[in-house]
């Protein structure tokens, strides 16, 4: 019988009542309140706090996981919920990366701009009796360490600033001195190096992604895809102990 995926144990887990579905109050009061989360949402929550606090099968330091969650279930508001979380956890810089300029840009208005209509958080965030703001950066130099720092990317220009000398990016160093949660949205673009099973190692995304992450035990990789791909043995094997969560719309 074959091994079981993380999101199949974490089912069984699920339904003997073993998981907790409390939203502590640092994400629930600081989102914004005109969200009402759904069901499916307290579970992916749910889920990413166990596994985060507790053991599970092959669980292996620096975190990675991924949420294959339907187009329109709200996967940018689970992104939004676990910066919160995570900030209480002790991160204060985040990376947030994408294959299109065009949701990058939508995704910093939902994030940074209060009167936007899909803005994600409350009007005003408190975590620990302390008013917290979000600012957007360029690199994690010299950041103010009581805020959240989120730098917005696409995966292109991630490579790019990575592996050719430029004033003000991101390097490689930066992953090593600072602990980071990096933050892929429609992560099955990161995926072609392990899809192809290619022998041959040569500098992609997916490896400029794997070796930042790699940089600090303390960095988690949170990988965010509508479309993922169950049947690729290259695929099924890498993220076997990875996909958190798997939600299909009714």
């Amino acid at each position: 019988m074959p091994e079981q995926f993380l999101y199949e144990t974490l089912n069984a887990v699920e339904s003997m009542g073993f998981l907790k579905k409390e939203i502590p109050d640092s994400v629930k009061l600081n989102l914004n309140p005109a969200y009402e989360l759904r069901e499916y949402q307290i579970r992916a929550f749910a889920r990413f706090f166990h596994c985060y606090k507790n053991d599970f099968p092959n669980k292996s330091f620096p975190l990675h996981f991924l949420f294959n969650m339907a187009t329109g279930s709200g996967k940018t508001l689970i992104m939004a919920g676990l910066i919160l979380y995570l900030y209480e956890q002790g991160y204060r810089n985040f990376l947030f990366f994408v294959n299109s300029t065009n949701i990058i840009e939508k995704t910093k208005d939902n994030f940074l701009n209060p009167a936007s209509i899909k803005f994600l958080f409350n009007q005003e965030i408190t975590i620990g009796n302390q008013r917290v703001r979000v600012n957007p950066i360029q690199n994690f130099e010299g950041v103010n360490q009581n805020e959240i720092n989120i730098c917005f990317t696409t995966i292109q220009k991630l490579h790019s600033d990575l592996t050719t000398e430029k004033e003000n990016a991101i390097t490689f160093e930066d992953f090593k001195k600072h602990k980071v949660v990096l933050i892929a949205d429609e992560a099955h673009h990161m995926s072609a190096t392990t899809q192809e099973a290619m022998s041959v190692i040569r500098p992609t995304w997916e490896n400029t992604v794997q070796t930042i992450f790699e940089k600090n035990s303390d960095n988690l990789l949170l990988e965010f895809t509508a479309t993922h791909d169950y049947t690729n043995p290259a695929m099924v094997e890498k993220y076997r102990n990875k996909v958190i969560f798997r939600y299909d719309l009714p």
